[in-house]
């Protein structure tokens, strides 16, 4: 798989994830940070960074789709991703061992990923 097909299903990924927070927050944010994730307050913010991950999405996969440049919209992926794993390993206390596990893993990674395809891209 070359590297702008793979940046396309990270893309589709992230615009997949980023949908489930929007339309269903508490569902999804339950899974994330437990049953704190069914208050209000905290659907707020599952809607926030939702909507965060499908704009960056859409932008990742219209700039690719166009054969235009997408290392900016890569580097905004890279800089969220990063942020969300800190997030939550900074706070891993607060949150469900599972999820706390599973969003750093998942973050963590498509940052790196998202590091090398900033270099690989053309």
């Amino acid at each position: 798989m070359d590297a702008r097909t793979l940046a396309k299903s990270i893309a589709y990924l992230r615009a997949a994830l980023g949908a489930g927070l929007v339309v269903a927050p508490a569902r999804s944010a339950r899974g994330w940070v437990g049953e704190d994730g069914t208050s209000r307050a905290a659907q707020v913010m599952g809607i926030a960074v939702g909507a965060r991950d499908v704009a960056v999405a859409a932008g990742t996969l219209r700039a690719l789709s166009r054969g235009e440049d997408a290392r900016s919209w890569l580097a905004a992926s890279v800089l969220c991703d990063a942020a969300d794993a800190a997030a939550n390993i900074s706070r891993r206390d607060a949150l469900p061992a599972t999820g706390a596990l599973g969003v750093t893993a998942l973050a963590g990674g498509a940052a790196l990923l998202g590091l090398w395809l900033l270099k690989e891209l053309d």
